[in-house]
Order: structure tokens, then sequence, then C-alpha cells
């Protein structure tokens, strides 16, 4: 939602915007895997309001930052901080919650990242600046900071563990096999919510409004989404069905995307709006699965399975900016779609 704008602040080209988009990600796949470890072994307040509090005053130095350079710094230093609420919330919700309802209840918790992406697609580009988007967001992070810090216990069966017992838990293959098959989806994920507004403010001639209006519309049916399917992933008794149904729905929607892209906006929006809202629909379910398989562990198991998000959220930004630089939006487009099939592929396994 900020794309905009930091090219107007910072005189970006689309590749250092995409590195901007980056930044978050580096820092996410430093710090997740060593927050899921404080999560077992600290408990889930400390760990959320510690690392919470942490990242609202970094993203207070992303806006106040000289230069396309020191940006990219307070960024991932945000990204690192933030990722303490990965496996702060989704640990304590895990305890709380019993198997057969508990893929509706990671669901609801999930739907945070599209209610906050409609949230900042509707209020961001009337603020007119990067500076004043990046205070508005910190002022929602330390927000979360407080409320876990008031009111956040930990679940049945949360108790501290060992590190050795923490580490134990990793080795498990089921765990590396579902991080990486739905790691997959995220490709189809970043190209759709980190450029979509970009794509129609400088390619098709949308105001920035209507852009980020098509994507506020789209986390909005994202958050109906991630409910619905952890609620089916209940009532059929398996999460990994779910999750690979979605895997082929995002290849579909990115290639009608991709069809689409110079078609009139009437046949174009729905077509984005469709795709990007599929495109985070799977999350939940992956967080899912990871928090099972750990069992006990799962504050690590969690980490783990963020960290290979962020290891492949890292290079996506960049390399679909490259892209789209080199080939074409469309292109660019039906490229992002081989990777949710190869994500389909490799989830087959644990079906």
């Amino acid at each position: 939602m900020l794309g905009p704008a930091l090219r107007d602040d910072y005189d970006l080209s689309l590749t250092q915007v995409g590195v901007v988009i980056a930044a978050e990600w580096i820092g996410l796949t430093v710090a997740l895997l060593p927050w899921g470890f404080a999560a077992d072994r600290w408990g889930e307040r400390r760990t959320l309001t510690v690392g919470l509090t942490c990242s609202a005053g970094c993203l207070v130095g992303a806006a106040f930052a000289p230069g396309f350079a020191s940006l990219v710094a307070w960024l991932m230093l945000a990204g690192a901080a933030g990722g303490a609420v990965q496996s702060g919330s989704g640990r304590a919700v895990l305890g709380w919650f019993g198997p057969e309802e508990r893929g509706f209840a990671l669901g609801v918790r999930q739907t945070a990242v599209p209610v906050g992406g409609a949230i900042a697609a509707v209020a961001l580009p009337v603020l007119g600046s990067s500076r004043a988007g990046f205070l508005f967001v910190a002022a929602f992070v330390l927000a979360g900071a407080v409320a876990g810090a008031l009111v956040l216990r930990p679940g049945d069966g949360t108790e501290s563990l060992d590190p050795v017992d923490v580490e134990a838990g990793l080795r498990d293959r089921r765990l590396w096999r579902a991080a990486w098959g739905s790691g997959l989806y995220l490709v189809a994920q970043v190209a759709l919510t980190g450029f979509v507004v970009l794509f129609l403010h400088e390619n098709r001639g949308f105001s920035e409004g209507a852009a980020a209006g098509v994507l506020a519309v789209s986390n909005v049916c994202a958050a109906v989404l991630r409910i619905g399917v952890g609620r089916l992933s209940d009532v059929v008794r398996s999460r990994v069905q779910p999750l690979r149904v979605i895997g082929l729905a995002i290849v579909a929607g990115l290639v009608v995307v991709a069809l689409a892209a110079t078609s009139p906006g009437w046949l174009l929006v729905p077509a984005l709006v469709v795709a990007t809202a599929l495109s985070m629909a799977w999350n939940g379910l992956a967080f899912t699965i990871a928090a099972e398989l750990g069992g006990a562990r799962s504050g690590a198991a969690i980490g783990l399975q963020q960290t290979v998000l962020g290891v492949i959220g890292v290079g996506v930004p960049v390399a679909f900016a490259a892209t789209v630089s080199a080939t074409s939006w469309p292109a660019a487009f039906a490229l992002a779609a081989i990777f949710p099939l190869a994500g389909w592929w490799a989830l087959r396994p644990l079906d």
C-alpha cells in the first residue's frame, strides 16, 4: 500500500521497492526460529510483548529514515522484532482449543493478517506520505503489544520446555515437508498482495485509492476464506486435503489474472480480488499443521514453518519485480503460478 508513496518520497525504482518489501522478510527469517524457542522456553505473553514493543520502535525509526539504505535497515529490524507474534500468539491459541475446533480457532487467529491489510489499504493512501503510514502502523503494533501484555494467558499443556526438548521437534521430516510445500504458495501471495497496487496504479491507470480499495476488498475476502477453510478442516478431519485444494485454486487464479491483465477493469478487478484472496487463504491451515506436528514444542515448530516462509519471502519481491521489468506483468503473474503448483505436488505424501 505504501509502494507509490515510497517511490515518490525516496525516488525508488520498481526493483528497489521490491527490496523494501523484502526487508521485513529478511528480518523475519533471521528471528522467527529464535522467537519460537523463546515462546517454548519463557512463555507467550513475555515473548509477544517484548517483540511487538521493539517492532513498534523500529517502525518509528523507519518513518524518519533519511534514505533508502536506512529505511531497509529499520524495516529489517522491525520484521525481526515483530516475528515474536507468530509463535507467541499461535502457541497460546493452540493450547486453548482441542483438535476438533483448532482449525477454526487458528483460522480466526490468522485473519489478523488480511484484516490488518484491509485497514492499511483503506487508511494508508489517505495519509499521503510514507512517514505518516509507518507511524500509523507503529501505533497498531504497539497496541498489539499492550493487548498481549494485558490479556494473553498460557493455554493448557503449553508449559515451558528445556532447549533439548524443543530441538527434538525440529527433526520431524513431516514438519519440513509441510513447511516447504506450503511455503511455495507464498510466491503467489507476495506477488499479488505486494504488487497489485503498483500494477493497477502505474500500469492500468487506477488512482492510488482505487487500487488500494481492490486490495482492501481482497483482504476482507481472504479473512472469510481463512475462517471457512479452517472450519472445513475440522469437519473433514484433515488439514492437508483442503490445503492442497487451495493450492490448485491459487494456480487457476493466477492464470486467470495473467490472461486478464490487459482486459477492461470490469473483468480484471474481480479476477484480481478472487486470486488475491485465494493467495492468502492457505496460511491458517499451514500454521495449524505446523503447530499440531510440533505438539508441546509448537513454538519451535511454528518458528521453523515461519522461517521457511521468510526464506522464500526474502527473494520473491525482488525476483518478481525483476521479472516484471525484464518481461511483462502478465508473464510475471503466469510464472508465479508455477510455484503453488509445485507446492501442491510437494504436499501429496502428507495427504
